[in-house]
């Protein structure tokens, strides 16, 4: 039986995001993807930011839109 992961380390978010590792970790360090004290992304959190972010540019951080 397969599980499905609810959470990912900022490297499995970055491949599954296709984002890069260092945008990623970026992001998180920005607060703009919400984590607890490990670094540990929600799958749901990933797929809304992405939705919300769709067509801006991750590397500007003031054109990046936060989710909680």
């Amino acid at each position: 039986m397969s599980v499905a992961k609810i959470g990912m380390t900022i490297e499995e978010a970055a491949e599954m995001s296709g984002i890069g590792r260092n945008p990623m970790r970026a992001l998180v360090d920005w607060g703009k993807l919400k984590v607890g004290r490990k670094t540990i992304i929600r799958t749901d959190t990933l797929e809304r930011f992405m939705t919300v972010n769709q067509g801006r540019n991750l590397r500007c951080r003031d054109e990046v839109k936060e989710v909680v």
